[in-house]
């Protein structure tokens, strides 16, 4: 059976407030084109469907595009909901939208209840595992312990449970939501350390065919058996080395699997540049990125003036600008108060200007400074006289 895993489309997202409503319709479609020329079996969707719980009116219209595209294709999809979901509002209808072949699994107690697929080789049953937050669900799983691995090993005992009592034949696939260790995270997931310990062990998924994981973005393969989609897009600077993929993943009659990356579209290339402006907007090798979406990162001493738009006049996709000035080191065994001994208020807000911009105040920006104190001071006088 040839399946098609994905994850992590964060459908009403953003990148640096630019809208990716576009870029997230072009890979809808690219999911479907795959899905139809790969002559794939079923479509699995290990969670993050949404970026949040209650997404924007287009964030639902394009959900609701993909459902009806993939529905038409007659291509079964096996969807859970993950941690940026509201399980809740994610699984309306779920009963319904079922009989098209859409099955969605956003219910913890339903974890052990598959979606049995057949080829020509038997039975595959298909578990979906939504994110299970430890300290809403350790009493469904009847755990001590609110931790991730302690309830993702509940939730597995009762999918291996199930399981045995299928005829030796039939093949599994485990859909979950989860950070498991050997993965490699970035900026752009969301903590779910609130419930405990965050990363589980792979061996928590022992004694299936195929785990197909969502929550981190980055594509990866902690085992043979069990990977990391990642997110089709990238939603932060940290994924500008990340080739953004699904995995094309054929399961044998006995169980064996081999797996393929299918590339996503890329909107715009990502970039981080670092340096001096001067350099950054004068060095000749830096042309490659004139057209891709930039974070450059100033290490001027002292910070330029107007530094976007003179960033943009060369990168006009310039989303993100980080001040890291080069400059010496201060002496770790200076406190804070030896610091601010002898020195008046303007003396102490001047320092504070050049701390943050590398270069104190201006004649006209000292003005402002002294007419601020001179202000509080006066109020502070007349609060005195009035009592």
């Amino acid at each position: 059976m040839r399946i098609l895993h994905t994850s992590d489309w964060h459908l009403g997202r953003a990148f640096h407030r630019v809208g990716l409503l576009g870029a997230q319709t072009e890979f809808i479609g690219h999911l479907v084109a795959t899905a139809r020329e790969r002559e794939v079996d079923a479509v699995v969707v290990s969670g993050d469907v949404y970026d949040r719980a209650v997404p924007p009116l287009s964030a639902v219209e394009l959900f609701d595009n993909a459902l009806h595209r993939l529905a038409d294709l007659g291509v079964p999809t096996v969807m859970i909901s993950g941690n940026h979901d509201s399980a809740r509002r994610l699984g309306v209808g779920a009963g319904l939208i079922g009989r098209a072949g859409i099955h969605l699994r956003t219910e913890p107690s339903a974890c052990a209840t598959p979606v049995v697929l057949t080829d020509t080789h038997g039975d595959v049953a298909f578990y979906g595992l939504p994110y299970l937050e430890p300290a809403l669900v350790k009493d469904e799983f009847g755990v001590g312990g609110a931790s991730h691995e302690a309830v993702l090993g509940a939730a597995m005992d009762r999918v291996r449970a199930d399981l045995a009592t299928r005829p030796d034949t039939t093949r599994s696939v485990v859909l979950a939501h989860a950070f498991v260790t050997g993965g490699e995270a970035s900026d752009s997931e969301r903590d779910i350390t609130v419930g405990g310990v965050a990363a589980v062990p792979t061996g928590v998924f022992d004694g299936v065919d195929y785990v197909a994981l969502g929550h981190l973005h980055g594509s990866q393969t902690l085992t043979p058996r069990v990977r990391y989609s990642g997110s089709p897009l990238a939603y932060s600077f940290s994924e500008a080395d990340h080739r953004k993929s699904m995995w094309l993943v054929d399961i044998g009659p006995g169980g064996e699997v081999e797996a393929e990356r299918v590339e996503c579209p890329v909107p715009r290339a990502l970039a981080r540049v670092r340096g001096r402006i001067d350099d950054l907007i004068a060095d000749p090798r830096l042309s490659r990125y004139e057209d891709a979406w930039i974070e450059a990162t100033l290490t001027d001493p002292v910070r330029p003036a107007d530094p976007m738009a003179r960033l943009t006049a060369r990168f006009p996709h310039t989303l993100s600008l980080v001040f890291a000035p080069e400059r010496p080191p201060e002496d770790p065994d200076i406190s804070y108060a030896r610091r601010l001994a002898g020195r008046g208020d303007q003396q102490i807000a001047e320092d504070f200007v050049a701390h943050v911009r590398g270069a104190g105040p201006d004649a006209d920006e000292r003005t402002v400074l002294r007419g601020a104190f001179d202000a509080v001071r006066a109020d502070d006088t007349v609060r005195e006289v009035t009592r």
